[in-house]
């Protein structure tokens, strides 16, 4: 299966214009899964009664791309759902069918968790015989929330995490991958956001053993994921048989 990732230099709070750089830098690629990076339509912003979709409008772009590419597509915006607002990372597959994960862990630094509502489940989406983990940004700093469980072959991590703390980002990418026995891919967005924060080029895909598999090409990365061969690997080291057993509580 083969996962690309857009290095994007998001338009602040300007959808119309992220959705035409989405496309013209997509240009002819062809993959299975898209990736796109947290909050792709407006950048990762607070102003949330501003910037959010009440019309699906990122959701809406999502299923068109989707369909017209014939590819998954995955990427997080912000939407105002029962008058709460939530950081929503899209699963969405070319015959238009949606799964949805609500980021979990709120960046109070940045004030997140008082703009935005944390989700309440953990989201496991099966695609072409491999299974995803959804994960967003902040949630690679909590390590129990994303354990394997023998339930997934991979997480995608979507972000918008800046440059002063990108060693955290890159080697905590690494270690869920080697903790986990599993893919990792971690799409980063590039460039300088509204709030003159700057995110130099970070995205990666992990293979179980920590190798970094992906391959870039300007503001594409990309990475061939082989489920048989994480199989092999797996029925080697057989390391997730001796893991704690714990349930999570939300």
């Amino acid at each position: 299966m083969k996962v690309i990732g857009l290095n994007l230099d998001i338009i602040w709070k300007n959808k119309k214009s992220n959705f035409q750089l989405i496309e013209e830098q997509l240009n002819n690629q062809e993959a299975d899964i898209f990736l796109l990076p947290e909050m792709f339509s407006t950048g990762f912003c607070m102003d949330a009664s501003e910037v959010s979709d009440r019309n699906e409008e990122s959701l809406e772009f999502l299923k068109k791309i989707s369909k017209e590419r014939k590819s998954a597509f995955c990427g997080s915006a912000p939407v105002e759902q029962g008058g709460n607002f939530y950081n929503r990372m899209f699963f969405v597959q070319p015959d238009s069918s949606v799964i949805f994960y609500d980021k979990r862990h709120l960046f109070s630094f940045s004030g997140e968790d008082k703009v935005y509502s944390p989700g309440k489940e953990r989201v496991i989406v099966e695609y072409k015989g491999i299974r995803f983990l959804l994960q967003v940004c902040y949630d690679l700093r909590f390590p129990v929330f994303a354990r394997n469980n023998n339930d997934y072959d991979a997480i995608l991590y979507v972000a918008n995490w800046p440059e002063k703390r990108v060693g955290a980002w890159e080697h905590l990418l690494k270690a869920r991958a080697i903790e986990n026995l599993s893919y990792v891919f971690g799409l980063n967005r590039i460039g300088t956001d509204g709030n003159d924060l700057f995110y130099k080029e970070s995205s990666h895909c992990f293979f179980a053993d920590g190798k970094e598999i992906s391959q870039k090409n300007g503001n594409i990365v990309s990475a061939e994921l082989n489920i048989e061969e994480l199989k092999d690997f797996r029925n080697h080291f057989q390391f997730l048989n001796d893991r704690d057993d714990f349930s999570i509580q939300i």
